[in-house]
């Protein structure tokens, strides 16, 4: 890789000294304390996990290594007449922790550019499978399949000292995410379109040439990519895709299956497929009204339905964010310079302008406001990308640069495996009537 690679590799050093005396003199100190709740609700909130990559706050949303989506639309490079930043920037940035030069990125760029020969297993993997299967399995399989290439898994096997699970875990990662965009577009391709594949265009970036693979050749389609790519990246480790990988890598599985184990997360629908529920939604409302654009009014009155029906309105609320997702508000800003006039875009905006003091006044949830999810379908539906169900499959290529630069520092940083106590609810009885005895 080069000077990437080193660069990586002495930050990495720098930090593990750093953590090691945090741990030694600060080890004992408590971060927070555990309800029961916590524990039977899915261990929500519970302080547990290190992701150098990125950290969620509540006010202010995803912060990749402490810059904000707008600070990151601003300051990472773009290409020449382009207005959204570069994926490839946003690895270097998590990976070293500082903001590229165009340099960095041109660097990063011709790595993967170089690495994204897809072997034709991996292709005949795909083939196997029927055209009707889902495209996050045949993804799966597929990044299941690329596997045999993992230098992790063949160093290991011969035997590598631990210091140097790092690099080879860093290379996987590195070959991964170059190639990620060729079978992505393939299964596109080959479900959607007939077949007909596009070869791939050398010459361009990491998300030009995907959106050139997936047959779309508009300047403003690849800047979409070029935004949709780096804003669904990272969001801290505690969901599920990022917590799988992080998981499974714990046990030195390779990036390659690693990977595939967070991408089966991803393909959960309380994870990966809300951009769905958006656009499936919106289509609804418009059906039963019988119109391509509803009012303010009438989209109220479809929500307040929604409600009543026990259901909830798709794309709005968040785990943690208790305001705007600035993600969503990137994708405002792009509709507004690209595609203002599109009814189902306009319908969003709307929907933004109604929802929030409707939801807020139930008095049940927490966050009223819009999340990623609640804009990036209906992006993807005016470019003719209708296909709903390839919608997870863009978002996985896009986590893939997260979890697998995070993965790159859990080996760096030489954590161990994940291994957290569990107990029964018998356990739990058990020590609830001690506390009432003693406090009695």
């Amino acid at each position: 890789m080069g000077y990437v690679k080193d660069s990586f590799k002495a930050k990495a050093d720098a930090q593990a000294k750093e953590i090691k005396t945090i741990v030694e003199q600060h080890g004992n100190k408590k971060l927070d304390e555990v309800t029961i709740a916590q524990v039977y609700q899915g261990m929500r909130g519970i302080p547990g996990l290190i992701t150098e990559t990125s950290l969620l706050d509540s006010n202010e949303g995803i912060r990749f290594r402490g810059f904000s989506i707008p600070e990151l639309r601003e300051k990472l490079p773009k290409i020449e007449g382009g207005d959204e930043p570069l994926p490839e920037g946003l690895f270097y940035l998590m990976l070293i922790g500082d903001i590229p030069t165009h340099e960095d990125v041109d660097h990063v760029s011709t790595t993967w550019a170089r690495r994204s020969h897809v072997p034709n297993h991996v292709f005949d993997v795909i083939e196997a499978l029927p055209v009707s299967t889902h495209p996050m399995t045949q993804f799966c399989a597929a990044a299941l399949a690329l596997q045999t290439e993992s230098k992790f898994a063949k160093a290991y096997t011969e035997g590598i000292s631990k210091k140097e699970h790092w690099s080879y875990v860093y290379e996987d990662a590195m070959t991964l995410i170059a190639r990620l965009p060729r079978i992505a577009a393939y299964i596109y391709r080959r479900k959607y379109k007939n077949g007909e594949h596009i070869q791939p265009d050398g010459m361009l970036d990491w998300a030009g040439n995907f959106a050139h693979m997936l047959g779309y050749e508009e300047h403003s389609f690849q800047e979409l990519m070029r935004l949709y790519l780096t804003i669904h990246a990272d969001h801290e480790g505690g969901n599920v895709s990022a917590h799988a990988t992080h998981l499974v890598g714990s046990a030195l599985s390779d990036p390659y299956l690693s990977f595939v184990a967070g991408m089966t997360g991803l393909a959960g629908p309380l994870h990966g497929l809300a951009n769905q529920e958006v656009v499936r939604w919106i289509e609804e409302m418009c059906k039963e009204l019988d119109t391509e654009q509803p009012s303010k009014q009438q989209i109220a009155d479809y929500i307040h339905k929604t409600l009543t029906e026990g259901k909830v309105v798709p794309g709005y609320g968040h785990a943690v964010l208790r305001k705007t997702d600035p993600r969503f508000t990137a994708q405002v800003e792009f509709a507004k310079r690209h595609c203002p006039d599109d009814p189902m875009i306009q319908t969003v905006w709307n929907i933004y302008e109604v929802a929030p003091p409707i939801l807020e006044g139930t008095g049940k949830i927490k966050n009223p406001w819009p999340n990623v999810d609640a804009h990036s379908g209906a992006l993807l539906k005016h470019y003719g990308l209708v296909e709903e169900e390839f919608y997870t499959v863009l978002f996985g290529v896009s986590r893939a640069l997260g979890v697998l630069a995070s993965l790159c520092w859990d080996r760096a940083l030489g954590f161990p495996l994940e291994r957290p106590k569990s107990m029964t609810t018998e356990w739990i009885k058990s020590f609830v009537a001690k506390g009432e005895a003693v406090a009695g």
